[in-house]
Formats: C-alpha cells, structure tokens, sequence
C-alpha cells in the first residue's frame, strides 16, 4: 500500500510518498495524473512506476501538514486540463447509521405518516435486498448525486464554504474514490482518499426533493491517495472544532462490510454511463457517510474546523467552515440580443 500527496511552492509542484515523518520526492513527475498515464503507457502498475522513481529528496511532513512550510498540500489528484475534466459526485443511502439519520431527517409529522417509510427509506431497503449483487451480475442502482466539477474540490486546511444563499452547511465524513479515465474509455480506481463530502443538510431536511441542490457546495478530499487500500471495514473518527476545543465527536466506520451496496456495484452503476466514460477524465467519487453532526443538532459557526481520520489512510483531512455573508439579490442572464 502507498499513500502519496501532491505539493506545491512558489517554484512548482511535486508528489511524494509518505514515509512517516517524511515524504519522499518522486523523480520526474510533478502530478499523479501524469504517472497514471505514464503507468498505462508503460503497461506498468502505478506502484511499480513510483517505486523506480523515488529520490533520496525529502521534506518533513509535520511542516508541510501544519502549514507552517513554504510547500502547500494539493488535492491529491487533478486534471492538468482543468476542472470541468473532473467529475465529483456521489452515493447516498449506503451506511446502515446514515439510513437511519435521513429517515428521521425526512419523516413526516403525525401518528399515521411516523409509520410509514419515507422514500429515502424505500430505496435504502432496496439496497439492502439487492445492492450486493453476486460476481457477474448487476444490482440495484443505488442513489446517485452530482456535486460539481473538479473547481470544487479542496484540500487540506482549505475552507469548505457555506454561501451566502445557503441555509447551512456540514461535514459528511466520508471515503472517495479515484478514478481516470483511460483512453480506450475503461475507468480505473487509481486509489482512495479520506473526504468531507460537506451539504446544506438544513435546506434538504426541508423536502427530500432539494437533495441535488443541498450537494452543490465544495467539498475536500486528502490529504492523501491511498494506492492499493482494502475497503471492508474501515474504523475512524470524526470531530468538530471550535476555538480550539473539541464540541462533538463521534467514532465511524466504513466500507463495504458497513454498506448496503458492494463497491463493485456501485462503481458499475457510476460507469455505466457513456458521459462517465470520458478519456483523460478524472473522476472522484463519495461513497457515503456513517453519521453527521446535523443528525446530533450540531450547527457549525463560522470558523469551525471539521476533522475527519479512517485508519490506514493516513493523516486527518482537517477543513474549516467559511460562511459567507452577503446581500441575497438575484443573478441575471443578459441575453443575447
């Protein structure tokens, strides 16, 4: 398993392998979209590739991680033919503890309706009847949602911003796939990263029908890509900050043993699509969450700072919230006339 990160200073940029406390300078590629192609190219593994690349160059990764160098953290994965030739998206009604929280989010009120499941609960039953299909066969397709191109995307200790037309937002912790595109239009999982997938959980609890609108906000993945990782059953933990002191936290878990739909299946209904089969694009892709701080009444205030841990997958991904303060006036489209 190799867990890399792109930097960045004023002369450039790099990747580099984590070797705690280090990172070690890879040879010859200033991007991990360049050694994918490069490992295609070669009919070489990624790992193979990077392994003969490796200098003897490196930096103290406390310095990096902290901020406090003068190289920076990247998302650890970009398209270098800029962010619409990124697709961000992902999975709902996956984890068995996210089920739950939706179902109370979207409930209806009164003796009668509390009885009857909410359609969020339909479908996540569905999963649980026919998300882990046997190998060779196809099941049921699982809640998908867009998020944005790759202009989206943050990184460590980058704020996640809540705009000023929005009623809220909050981490989703989470697990994202990477992927490209290779160029005879066969995806590939280049590796995993630790994600805050970050909605307007308030404006969804309102109707389930502003879902797609809720998930249109940035969101972070990082500080590492995990190459070759097990998805099973993977522990972790997620926490606000608030001045310093911890105001909430609670212990997760994810991966397939903790899911309703296998990763196989979920990755087949992503890919089906021909649009999602684009050569040279870059895909990432949020698997779901196990539990929210909105689900515990946890409004996060300007400043904030989400933390969010999965063991193996290195260091924490932490991103504070912004919130945005502005005059709500209308945008216009001037016509064209």
């Amino acid at each position: 398993m190799l867990r890399l990160v792109q930097i960045q200073n004023a002369t450039g940029r790099r990747v580099a392998v984590v070797e705690e406390p280090l990172l070690r300078l890879v040879d010859g590629f200033d991007s991990v979209y360049g050694l994918v192609q490069a490992a295609l190219s070669a009919g070489a593994t990624l790992s193979e590739l990077i392994h003969r690349k490796l200098t003897n160059q490196t930096l103290a990764y406390d310095t990096v991680y902290d901020g406090q160098s003068d190289w920076r953290l990247m998302v650890p994965l970009d398209n270098p033919n800029g962010p619409g030739g990124t697709l961000v998206s992902g999975t709902g009604l996956t984890h068995f503890g996210s089920a739950r929280d939706r179902q109370a989010m979207h409930k209806k009120t009164g003796a009668e309706e509390e009885r009857t499941l909410t359609d969020s609960m339909k479908m996540f039953n569905w999963g649980v009847e026919g998300g882990r299909p046997a190998p060779g066969q196809i099941g049921v397709a699982p809640e998908w949602f867009y998020k944005g191109n790759g202009s989206i995307l943050r990184a460590q200790n980058q704020p996640l911003d809540a705009p000023f037309f929005a009623e809220d937002g909050g981490e989703e912790a989470e697990i994202a796939g990477v992927y490209f595109v290779g160029p005879d239009g066969s995806p590939r999982r280049v590796g995993m990263a630790v994600g805050n997938e970050f909605s307007d959980h308030a404006f969804e609890k309102r109707n389930y029908l502003n879902l797609a609108g809720s998930k249109l906000r940035t969101c972070a993945i990082g500080p590492e890509l995990v190459i070759g990782s097990s998805f099973d059953s993977i522990p972790g933990d997620v926490r606000i900050e608030r001045g310093g002191e911890t105001i909430w936290s609670k212990t997760i878990r994810t991966g397939e043993a903790e899911m309703c739909h296998s990763l196989a299946n979920i990755e087949h209904h992503h890919f089906k699509f021909d649009g999602h089969r684009n050569p040279g694009d870059v895909h990432v892709h949020f698997f779901g969450a196990h539990s929210l701080s909105f689900g515990d009444g946890v409004r996060l205030a300007d400043g904030d700072v989400m933390v969010i841990r999965f063991d193996g997958f290195g260091r924490a991904l932490r991103t504070p919230i912004r919130i945005i303060k502005a005059v709500d006036k209308p945008l216009s489209a001037v016509p064209l006339t």
